[in-house]
């Protein structure tokens, strides 16, 4: 019997791809996907369980979905992903109206767990979390001009402050064919910008011979017809000179590099397990800038972590204002239970706030700089649309990832569809955005 679902997809662009993977099993078995729960027979909620503020939002979203239940707006409620995957003996006496539940290693049973739940029973599944990566299709939900394609699953790094590994597994590459057949369907259906995600994807293949395959794949996906494509999440200590080579070489790969430092100081990256030191980072961040011109680089920041002092504070401080990274992501540490660092001593949850907003600060007064250094350039930029509110169209160049940096609002007396790519001069810069129009074109 068919049914009809609503999905709501929480979390990282990882998740997201999981939740599309989803939708198109359900879809392809007959199923009805809806945009809205409120009348739907069932609702998945795909959740992140990465920090305690991500399973405050999926808790949120499960509640909102129970008060349709109870309200007869919604049948039955299905939690999936990282949150159930962590806290397998909490959810089912915590969350008594939820009816279905599948862990990170069972996805493609989300059709059976519909079909069993609308039966009358109760659902819960948790399958090998180390298990091969699953290939099976996917029911876009971004803009058509748009796509993710995720290349690995889990993640070997082990950071002391994370839980990941716990909740995804040991890193597995998808295989180069699958991951190749899967981005001539997005070029073939009209994907421009192509953004390639994983956990780490530097480590693309590393599981296979102890070899780094990211440069090769990165070179079959550039004969493919995407304008651009972007790189999300570079760690640091496994950049070789030969992916610096393709990244340089290769105009369809962004200048655009996302590289999770955490922090600078020699003795908290030790402590956290993260691989490399200072000198390092200071010496492939120099190497990066003189390979690939106008290159700008995103970057997260945690504050607060197990042996961060005063000095420690100023050292990384110091650093963001002498590397002057114009894109960064920063977060107060949390101790997540089930993480080295969890047990080692800390400083108290509202000092490392404290210095995340002095942080933000001084990343935002860096950004603000870049952005004025954009004044009178003219940018090659991606249309995503007309914004009503500020009547004017808006997209993003080469500099500005969805739903994680900026935009770029621009004037035209034509008409610009979206998806389209067009020359816009800079004429403004105002709280992180940039403002132009369109320039002529020669």
């Amino acid at each position: 019997m068919p049914y009809t679902i609503h999905f709501i997809s929480l979390g990282c662009a990882k998740n997201v791809v999981n939740c599309e993977q989803m939708m198109a099993l359900c879809r392809d078995a007959g199923h009805t996907l809806r945009e809205t729960p409120e009348g739907a027979d069932a609702a998945v909620v795909n959740t992140c369980g990465f920090l305690s503020s991500a399973n405050e939002e999926a808790i949120e979203n499960i509640l909102r979905m129970s008060a349709l239940k109870t309200a007869g707006q919604l049948k039955k409620i299905i939690v999936t992903g990282c949150m159930p995957q962590r806290y397998q003996a909490e959810i089912r006496q915590e969350l008594p109206e939820v009816d279905g539940i599948l862990g990170t290693g069972s996805y493609k049973q989300i059709v059976e767990a519909v079909e069993a739940v609308m039966g009358g029973e109760i659902y819960e599944r948790y399958d090998d979390i180390h298990a091969p990566v699953d290939e099976f299709g996917r029911a876009l939900t971004t803009p058509e001009h748009y796509a993710y394609l995720r290349i690995a699953e889990g993640c070997d790094n082990w950071c002391a402050f994370c839980i990941i590994p716990k909740l995804r597994g040991r890193y597995r590459s998808r295989p180069m064919a699958g991951v190749l057949a899967e981005a001539k369907e997005l070029a073939a259906g009209g994907v421009r910008e192509l953004i390639v995600v994983a956990q780490d994807i530097t480590r693309y293949g590393t599981d296979w011979d102890g070899q780094h395959h990211l440069a090769e794949l990165l070179e079959e996906l550039c004969k493919l017809d995407f304008h651009w494509i972007r790189l999300h999440y570079l760690y640091p200590d496994q950049m070789d000179s030969r992916l610096i080579d393709v990244i340089a070489r290769e105009p369809k790969i962004l200048k655009y590099l996302d590289i999770p430092l955490q922090h600078c100081n020699d003795g908290i990256l030790r402590h956290m397990n993260r691989r490399g030191d200072k000198a390092y980072i200071e010496d492939l961040l120099d190497t990066l800038r003189g390979r690939i011109p106008g290159l700008v680089l995103r970057t997260s920041i945690i504050t607060g972590l197990p042996g961060e002092g005063e000095a420690e504070f100023e050292e990384l401080c110091q650093f963001l204002w002498d590397q002057r990274m114009p894109r960064a992501g920063v977060f107060p540490y949390s101790p997540e239970e089930g993480t080295p660092a969890a047990q080692m001593e800390r400083v108290d949850t509202e000092e490392a706030e404290r210095r995340a907003e002095l942080v933000v600060d001084i990343q935002s007064r860096i950004m603000d700089e870049w952005n004025e250094s954009l004044l009178g350039e003219t940018l090659e930029v991606l249309c995503e649309g007309f914004d009503g509110q500020s009547m004017s169209y808006v997209g993003r160049s080469y500099a500005e990832s969805p739903d994680i940096d900026g935009k770029i609002y621009f004037s035209s007396e034509r008409e610009i569809k979206a998806g389209s790519f067009v020359p816009v001069r800079i004429t403004g810069a105002m709280d992180g955005e940039l403002t132009g129009e369109l320039a002529e074109e020669e």
